[in-house]
């Protein structure tokens, strides 16, 4: 065996608290924000519920993250839901999450993604590809950022360190624009239709999928330096700085377009700086829009992998998804495999024309499955090894996780409710493949030799 890549060698503690927030910001805050915005102003009647709905979205966040606290200072493995389930409801859970992660639920959200970034990358550098010119710029994003992070962990973290300062500085330079540099709405003549009905579990779902992606930090738990402060930290920083940036950024709209203006454009940002910069500044959210996409992707992609060398270190059959490659310091067959099911995700769907939206009803029901049983297994780990662990534990237990408990079986309820009326042929291989996972995980039940 090639000495570089073995099963013993092992991740190194390497990620700062700077590093940390950064994959937490860098996953969150991403195209959703633009996407969604104009989604939720249509949803609610008045600005004041505008503002109030993306707190309220923050302050779950906060609870859930202070939840992922504890189970990440208790269990910082590499893995972590993985971990987690493994833990509080024994190993074929936790490897059932990860074959859905593996093959549905990870490549569906980097693919959706990628998507994204593809449209507006079209817009900037038109492509003549035969009518596949978004499929083109989606595979590119993920080969090449797949390829920065197989060379290692320093490259990928630099590059998430990189692509997270610059979406948060544009968009402090949106929210500079929209509240210092433009008229009011109210100064200006605008016909907009009249008020909306209110739609509040719309709001709320499109919400929570804009603030999602925070526990993602649990899956490099094993390289974060002195995990039981730095985790609980990052969580707390990130999630505090993603909900002032997601309020701020609703009041410059408003202050600009007006809640009516809002829920009727088709390109917020883009909306909001062609009032003082025209077209100019329109050519500039499109590029922010792709970085955005691009750190989206890159934190995705590196946290994504350790879930899978997780599960190669403890199932015999996958144990070269355990390899870890001491030379370039990165689980290379983790990310070339989920690279390729990303890529053969996006081919099968990518000729739609609502290729972003089946992706993400393709995936939103797994993910909010397995979110709900993450959140339980804080009560089941409780019971199981006691209340008086050491480490970060959550405050006003049990309350906070029985909210956090709720708010995932209410998105768990309103994304089978949206994907049964939508009624997609993808359902059929989302049954089949886990019925394959079901039957995988009873062949190979015993862990492998570490």
């Amino acid at each position: 065996m090639n000495q570089a890549t073995t099963f013993t060698a092992r991740p190194k503690q390497q990620l700062t608290l700077l590093d940390a927030t950064c994959i937490i910001v860098g996953i969150v805050i991403g195209a959703g924000i633009y996407e969604t915005t104009p989604l939720v102003a249509k949803s609610v009647t008045t600005p004041a519920w505008l503002i109030l709905i993306w707190l309220l979205g923050g302050l779950l966040s906060l609870i859930g993250a202070l939840c992922y606290a504890e189970l990440v200072t208790r269990y910082p493995e590499e893995g972590g839901d993985y971990v987690f389930l493994n833990n509080a409801y024994g190993r074929r859970m936790g490897f059932l999450f990860a074959w859905a992660g593996f093959w549905l639920v990870r490549p569906a959200n980097i693919g959706a993604i990628a998507f994204i970034f593809a449209h507006y990358a079209q817009q900037i550098f038109p492509l003549k590809a035969g009518g596949h010119e978004f499929i083109t710029y989606a595979i590119a994003a993920v080969i090449l950022l797949t390829l920065i992070n197989i060379i290692g962990v320093q490259s990928g973290k630099w590059t998430q360190n990189l692509l997270t300062a610059v979406k948060v500085l544009g968009l402090l330079m949106i929210i500079t624009v929209g509240l210092f540099f433009t008229v009011p709405f109210e100064s200006r003549a605008a016909n907009y239709p009249s008020q909306h009905e209110s739609n509040f579990y719309l709001a709320m779902i499109l919400v929570l999928f804009t603030y999602g992606g925070w526990g993602n930090i649990s899956y490099v738990a094993a390289e974060v330096t002195h995990p039981q402060k730095n985790i609980l930290h990052s969580l707390i920083i990130g999630t505090v700085l993603i909900t002032c940036i997601y309020v701020v950024i609703n009041l410059a709209f408003l202050r600009t377009l007006g809640i009516e203006g809002m829920s009727t454009s088709s390109s917020i940002a883009s909306d909001l700086v062609r009032i003082t910069f025209g077209t100019t500044g329109a050519f500039f959210i499109s590029l922010l829009i792709c970085i955005t996409c691009i750190g989206n992707i890159n934190g995705m992609i590196f946290t994504g992998s350790r879930i899978y060398y997780a599960v190669g270190q403890d199932h015999h059959l996958y144990r070269m998804l355990g390899s870890w490659n001491s030379r370039l310091d990165a689980p290379v067959w983790s990310f070339t495999a989920q690279a390729i099911i990303t890529i053969v995700l996006i081919i099968s769907l990518g000729t739609n024309e609502n290729a972003f939206e089946r992706l993400v009803i393709f995936s939103a029901p797994l993910h909010w499955f397995f979110f709900m049983l993450v959140a339980i297994a804080l009560f089941v780990l409780r019971v199981k090894n006691g209340h008086a662990q050491s480490g970060f534990k959550v405050p006003w237990y049990p309350w906070l996780p029985f909210i956090f408990c709720l708010s995932t079986l209410f998105m768990l309820y309103a994304s089978l409710s949206y994907a049964w009326n939508q009624r997609h042929p993808e359902v059929w291989w989302i049954i089949m493949i886990m019925i394959m996972g079901i039957l995988a995980s009873y062949y190979d039940p015993l862990p492998k030799e570490k």
